[in-house]
């Protein structure tokens, strides 16, 4: 029989016995049933004190590269060896979880709302509770994703480069790429950034599925940042290749509709005037070709051929 967690309102570190493993179901709003709705917590306190490491996933619904991510970092973790306290969300958002959609109720993106509002709507008071209850006891947080329907991803990390510990946060975690991005939008990282909480974002490849070469590569990277912050004994990076950072991003996109196929490969280098991508008709026909407009690497691209006028085509790092 598997443990259910116990109902809290808010996450209250001190009231968890230390040295253990804690099973909780955080009730942040009701259904239109009037049942709650709980997100999924794992905290894992240890004996000493320390700082406390939120990890988060499942922002988007239909992302679960990262429950993965979090199952098996909690395999690994002794808790009576730990200085200060791991919390783990494996699935933020319930109701997009619950049917595998990216969005949350009302079609809205939560992760363009924070920090919502007490007194907005179901999705702005599921977003403020959500920051109110477990973010701000965050002393600093990583944030799992992945790419969205249609699309792939590398394995790599959003950071502010410019932050010292967001920037070794980052490199801990020994992604493919790291992209320079300061978090000034509505995200749960750009609040809690705004919280003063060193963050990072981690991109763990494709939606919909489980990938185990990048779970693996992000276990050890997230136990490295623990490392990092003296939670646990100190760890180096993880040993894969040194990242390609990028000081900026951006996609193309199509200005015609058809059918669509994206040439390089995720991560490959491509340089200026070279071939992305071939838009074709239904009778086979080519429309157009597109082509690199800088130098830059493959950072994720369209995998889903059909494509209306303004299409995602590749998302382009500049190193």
């Amino acid at each position: 029989m598997y443990d259910p967690g116990i109902i809290v309102e808010s996450i209250d570190i001190s009231q968890l016995r230390q040295g253990a493993v804690h099973r909780l179901r955080l009730h942040l709003t009701e259904d239109g049933a009037g049942f709650p709705i709980m997100v999924p917590i794992l905290v894992a306190r240890g004996r000493r004190e320390g700082p406390t490491l939120g990890i988060i996933a499942g922002v988007h619904g239909d992302e679960i590269n990262g429950l993965p991510v979090i199952h098996k970092l909690f395999e690994s973790i002794e808790p009576r060896s730990l200085a200060g306290t791991v919390i783990a969300a494996p699935v933020v958002n319930m109701p997009g979880f619950d049917r595998q959609q990216r969005r949350f109720i009302e079609d809205v993106d939560l992760n363009q709302i924070m920090p919502g509002k007490d007194g907005g709507s179901a999705s702005d008071v599921y977003a403020h509770r959500l920051i109110d209850r477990l973010v701000r006891h965050f002393d600093y947080m990583i944030d799992l994703h992945t790419a969205s329907r249609g699309r792939v991803n590398t394995l790599y990390a959003r950071a502010d480069l410019e932050d010292p510990m967001s920037a070794q946060m980052a490199h801990r975690l020994r992604p493919q790429i790291i992209l320079h991005s300061p978090a000034r939008d509505k995200s749960v990282r750009g609040e809690a950034s705004d919280l003063g909480i060193p963050s990072v974002t981690l991109e763990v490849g494709n939606p919909q599925q489980f990938q185990a070469e990048y779970i693996r590569s992000s276990v050890r990277g997230v136990r490295a940042v623990m490392g990092l912050l003296n939670i646990t004994k100190a760890r180096n990076a993880v040993e894969n290749k040194e990242p390609i950072l990028c000081r900026r991003s951006f996609w193309t996109y199509t200005d015609h509709g058809g059918l669509l196929r994206v040439a390089p490969r995720l991560c490959e280098r491509v340089e200026k005037g070279e071939l992305l991508a071939t838009l074709t008709n239904v009778f086979g026909d080519v429309l157009r070709e597109y082509k690199s407009p800088v130098d830059g690497v493959i950072i994720g691209k369209a995998i889903n051929p059909v494509g209306h006028t303004g299409a995602r085509i590749a998302h382009i790092g500049v190193e």
